[in-house]
């Protein structure tokens, strides 16, 4: 559509949707029309905006229940006014489910469907419409639903956005609704003392009025008595009665001013006043000289009359009044100046304000085109749940519940069959698909974008793999001893290379996964051994030659320290933060009184340690062949509470031979933690203590502390 002419554009929208609203009613038996219509008028005289969002109010209305218009609205009105309309009727499917628990998320909600701000304007008018015949027009059992919803949602989005006067009236409606005793309370009192309050008014401007003719001021006064709302506000604060809020009435003076000198007549103003009244300086307000973000002017100064009273007075021109009654566009709207640039400056500072609620703008500042970084997303139930941009189905799920996303399998996106790794859009409402053996997979971390999902998904990765180390371990042991050979870290080592395996825990997983054969590394072993047995002088030699030197000084190649349980000689300990056991990948640490001491590779104080003294780091390693030394390590279980746990748990150490020295058990929400001190002697009894414990029935967690 070509035309300019602003009636010709918003005729055609009223008729299109005149057509398509036929025979609709409201609840008071009107034509839904009326409600277009009065929606119309308060975006165009109480907001100011033009043409484009005028017609869309129409078409907006016209295609919300026909979907299948929005296309047709786009080829005959421009693309521009079928993206509003499109957000309108997105905004228009929201149903709260909670509106007081997540009013944040669904006001972002709203804004998020705004990729043109004038939607969140154009919505704003329409509830403000809806609140105004909400007695009249809908059944009373939403009254309490609706203004909620506008206490929560649409009254804080008008104050952000400096529609102060749109704000106030929308929460003194939905206040009148949610609690009409203290509305009642408030407003008989406001009418009880209207005529004290008029009689106030006369005797503190009589002394001005003349000041200020003599000046050749022309102004009008106005008083604006406080909300009902913003006084209840102010009761709940200070915890007092409505006669005891102090600061219910302000004057205003208004002045009839050219643009250019504002500023300086709005300040001789001020002059006057304080001239008269005493002020009190700490709830002076200055506003003209740095106006708020939203365009906000006017100079607030509270005085104290000789009787005592405090007053409340506003100075601003008749340009500022408008403005701040109503917002910078609907100023021009009532001056008849339809200045383009003006309005499209204000809506640009709309757009950043919609985004950037807690930022201090300046109007004329460049406005970028939306790029959220969040996406809202319903459950089935209406549930709504806030995601980062790019979120998937299984990051849904993992936002649902832990149990959940490691067991998805799938979704259903708005009734479509949807994959694990599909990025959702906000509005999206996501059922979750679960399997009972589905298990989490490495590739998952690829896709996912949540914090939540990807810690949750490394954690149980790092359980499995030690589930899988652990089994591992237990049938290479037992195989080696039928075969009646011992592993020595050497034969490790040449393993690992040779499967191209760089961490032992991987080796052993893989023997559990069977990607590795035992008779695979059977026939290595034997092949290695027969190799060994074809220069035995020379490895005897060998041998004799390492004994030799570690008994002389326990130093080996490569300047490493050889522990084994023969302490103290070489006043060396065994950290208590970590309990060492041999076996375990240590590295010894020089302090200053108690010699070294040898802690595992993974103590939470290595990182720190290495990090801020690498020069007092010692490379140590355990005897290949050590005596039958004992150590003490603490082992935490976590469970459901289940009958006879203790006994399976000891019979499990019954079973590994091991000695339990002590243990204790706390209990809280149908679970339980149980703290146990074991006596093994080296890191593969842990290992196999772990592994059985995690096959109890009940236990959710078994980890060596």
């Amino acid at each position: 559509m070509n035309t300019q002419d602003n009636s010709q554009m918003i005729a055609l929208a009223k008729a299109y949707a005149g057509e398509k609203l036929d025979g609709l009613k409201r609840g008071n038996g009107q034509p839904f029309m009326t409600h277009v219509d009065a929606v119309a008028q308060i975006v165009k005289n109480e907001i100011g905006l033009t043409r484009e969002a005028i017609a869309t109010v129409y078409l907006h209305e016209a295609s919300r229940k026909n979907p299948e218009f929005l296309d047709e609205i786009g080829r005959e009105f421009g693309s521009d006014i079928g993206l509003m309309v499109s957000g309108l009727n997105k905004i228009s499917t929201i149903n709260p489910k909670e509106t007081r628990l997540q009013a944040d998320n669904y006001r972002k909600l709203i804004i998020s469907y705004s990729a043109d701000p004038r939607v969140t304007l154009i919505k704003l008018a329409d509830r403000l419409e809806v609140m105004r015949s909400l007695t009249e027009c809908f059944p009373r059992s939403e009254h309490i639903k609706k203004a909620t919803e506008t206490l929560m949602l649409y009254a804080p989005l008008a104050h952000q956005l400096g529609l102060y006067r749109i704000k106030s009236e929308l929460e003194d409606l939905s206040f009148r609704i949610i609690q009409p005793e203290e509305y009642r309370l408030i407003t008989n009192n406001l009418r009880a003392t209207e005529s004290e309050r008029k009689a106030q008014i006369a005797r503190f401007v009589g002394p001005l009025e003349k000041e200020l003719k003599t000046a050749g001021i022309r102004y009008d006064l106005k008083s604006r008595t406080k909300a009902a709302y913003s006084i209840w506000g102010k009761m709940q604060a200070q915890q007092v009665g409505v006669d005891e809020v102090y600061d219910i009435l302000a004057i205003r003076f208004i002045i009839d001013i050219p643009v250019e000198r504002e500023e300086e007549v709005c300040w001789q103003v001020y002059s006057l006043v304080t001239q008269i009244y005493e002020p009190i300086p700490e709830r002076m307000r200055d506003w003209i000289t740095v106006p708020k973000s939203s365009g906000y002017e006017s100079l607030h100064i509270t005085v104290r009359t000789p009787d005592n009273w405090v007053v409340e007075v506003q100075i601003r021109s008749r340009r500022m009044d408008m403005v701040a009654e109503y917002g910078v566009a609907a100023h021009w709207a009532y001056k008849g100046m339809r200045n383009e640039e003006v309005l499209n400056d204000w809506l640009g500072n709309v757009r950043k304000r919609l985004q950037n609620p807690g930022d201090e703008l300046r109007s004329g500042e460049d406005a970028d085109i939306f790029k959220p970084n969040e996406v809202y997303v319903f459950t089935p139930a209406g549930d709504l749940r806030r995601l980062p941009a790019g979120a998937t189905v299984l990051d849904f799920a993992f936002e649902i519940h832990t149990k959940v996303g490691l067991k998805c399998t799938g979704g259903r996106v708005n009734g479509k069959m949807s994959q694990v790794r599909d990025i959702l859009r906000t509005g999206d409402v996501v059922e979750i698909l679960t399997a009972k053996n589905q298990k989490p997979s490495r590739d998952w971390l690829n896709f996912v974008v949540s914090g939540k999902a990807k810690n949750k998904i490394r954690q149980k990765l790092r359980e499995e793999a030690g589930i899988q180390d652990a089994a591992g371990r237990e049938i290479l042991e037992r195989r080696l001893k039928n075969w009646k050979k011992e592993l020595t870290p050497d034969d490790i080592a040449r393993l690992m290379k040779k499967f191209r395996i760089k961490q032992i825990s991987d080796f052993y997983a893989a023997i559990a996964r069977e990607d590795i054969a035992l008779q695979e590394i059977k026939a290595f072993l034997m092949q290695d051994e027969s190799a060994k047995e074809d220069k035995p002088s020379k490895i005897s030699a060998h041998t004799v030659a390492t004994e030799k030197e570690e008994d002389h000084s326990r130093y080996g190649e490569g300047d490493y320290l050889v522990i084994d349980d023969s302490f103290g000689r070489i006043k060396y300990k065994l950290a208590k933060c970590c309990n060492p056991v041999i076996g375990d990948p240590v590295f010894g640490f020089v302090s200053i009184k108690e010699g070294i001491k040898i802690h595992r590779m993974s103590c939470p104080n290595a990182a720190r340690l290495m990090e801020q003294y690498p020069y007092r780091i010692q490379k140590v390693r355990w005897r290949n062949k050590v005596a039958s030394a004992v150590f003490q390590v603490g082992v935490r279980v976590t469970a459901y509470e289940e009958i006879g746990l203790a006994g399976e748990i000891g019979e499990v150490m019954k079973n590994l031979s091991l000695n339990m020295r002590s243990y204790t058990f706390s209990g809280h929400g149908g679970k339980i933690v149980g703290r146990l001190q074991v006596a093994v002697n080296s890191n593969k009894q842990v290992d196999l203590l772990l592994f059985h414990l995690r096959k109890i029935r009940g236990i959710i967690k078994a980890v060596r502390e």
